[in-house]
């Protein structure tokens, strides 16, 4: 399972640099979670949460990202932006691979609530 879920960071990963976008960090992690990527576009921060499902009952990859779940990803993301002095403006995104491997990238997938 963990190969298969590096398998779809790298596949999303490859993905973002080919729409221009360009890696800072894979899997960072604190004591509030993990954050699979933080690109750059632009002057912009994204921090992108993958997911992978081979079926769509449960609702899917989508469904996964949970409210706890955009939570931790939130706290996890302000501590790196403390960890790095960095003031530029952030967004959180999603790349969901499906069963037939194709890709659903969100923007802006949620905001700081």
């Amino acid at each position: 399972m963990q190969n298969k879920g590096h398998e779809a960071e790298r596949r999303a990963e490859n993905f973002l640099q080919r729409h221009k976008l360009r890696l800072l960090e894979r899997n960072y992690r604190c004591r509030f979670g993990e954050i699979d990527l933080i690109m750059q576009e632009g002057d912009t921060l994204v921090f992108v949460e993958v997911r992978m499902r081979t079926s769509h009952f449960y609702g899917g990859a989508a469904a996964s990202i949970t409210a706890a779940k955009q939570t931790k990803l939130i706290q996890t993301a302000r501590h790196y932006l403390s960890r790095h002095e960095a003031d530029q403006p952030c967004r959180f995104d999603a790349i969901l691979i499906s069963g037939n491997q194709e890709i659903e990238w969100i923007q802006n997938a949620f905001d700081e609530h």
